[in-house]
């Protein structure tokens, strides 16, 4: 077991003082078998009424409602959990999706929905070329298959720190060769729902104490990753920026469909176009 205290700061600066619309916070880690949740605390400045809600995910989402206006905007987040995964951990997947291609049941396919359908464009059929590039001989084993494209989104980019906002499509990324955690990410989830297996984004930290894996700052991080849907085994992680399976160093904020609804903190202000002077964001995982 790993006790983990993880601080997220987010602070936006204004060139003068304007009106706050409603913010959205995912800020509140998971709970699961292989996470407890100790504390949360979520302080605000200036002062602001906080509601928090379940979106259709089961992510918690606090929404934060402003009075008067103000030059600057805080938002901690201090997090205590405690984390169980196993390093080296076995999945007991189903006999039926042992092996590629598997079907899904009526209603696993039914609540997989959007999961399991690409969400970039590929009229050429460009992504799933690539993705069944490694599917070896007539029934491959699926979790090698899995670890496979993982190990193949690694290979195919170069990770690289990128601020701006946004996500390539998974073709930009195969044709620059760079990307950050979030574009190995949507890569990997797009490969695998071409081949119609079912998946999704995840956003949190990454846990790496010793600063070896890719995409930490520090101890910590903001990180991103994927889950695929196996028979029997349930959501496996993926985290092909550190070519890794299992959730061990991982603490999931948020999951969703797409990268862009997983924003820590979005919302809006009134004032002028000019207003916005920038943004700090400190996280420390310890």
């Amino acid at each position: 077991m790993t006790r983990i205290r993880i601080s997220h700061t987010t602070v936006y600066h204004y060139r003068n003082a304007v009106s706050l619309n409603p913010h959205r916070l995912m800020l509140r880690p998971r709970e699961s078998r292989e996470l407890q949740l100790l504390s949360h605390t979520l302080k605000v400045s200036p002062d602001a009424t906080i509601a928090w809600a379940h979106d259709v995910s089961g992510n918690a989402v606090a929404t934060a409602s402003f009075a008067g206006q103000t030059d600057t905007l805080r938002i901690e987040s201090t997090v205590e959990l405690d984390l169980t995964g196993n390093p080296w951990p076995i999945f007991n997947i189903a006999a039926s999706a042992l092996n590629f291609p598997f079907f899904y049941s009526n209603d696993d396919r039914a609540d997989l929905g959007a999961l399991a359908i690409q969400q970039y464009l590929d009229p050429m059929g460009r992504l799933q070329k690539w993705a069944r590039s490694f599917v070896r001989g007539p029934a491959p084993d699926t979790l090698e298959l899995l670890k496979a494209i993982s190990h193949g989104v690694s290979e195919a980019l170069q990770y690289e720190v990128r601020e701006s906002e946004g996500t390539q499509t998974p073709t930009e990324s195969l044709d620059r060769g760079r990307g950050s955690c979030r574009d190995f990410a949507v890569l990997f989830v797009e490969a695998v729902r071409s081949l119609d297996m079912g998946a999704r984004i995840v956003s949190g930290y990454l846990y790496d104490p010793q600063n070896t894996a890719t995409g930490s700052a520090g101890s910590g991080s903001t990180h991103a990753w994927a889950e695929v849907y196996v028979p029997g085994a349930g959501w496996i992680n993926f985290d092909p920026t550190n070519r890794s399976i299992g959730g061990f160093n991982l603490v999931p904020v948020a999951v969703a469909r797409d990268i862009k609804q997983l924003m820590p903190v979005s919302g809006s202000y009134l004032g002028g176009a000019d207003a916005f002077a920038g943004m700090e964001v400190e996280v420390r995982v310890s």
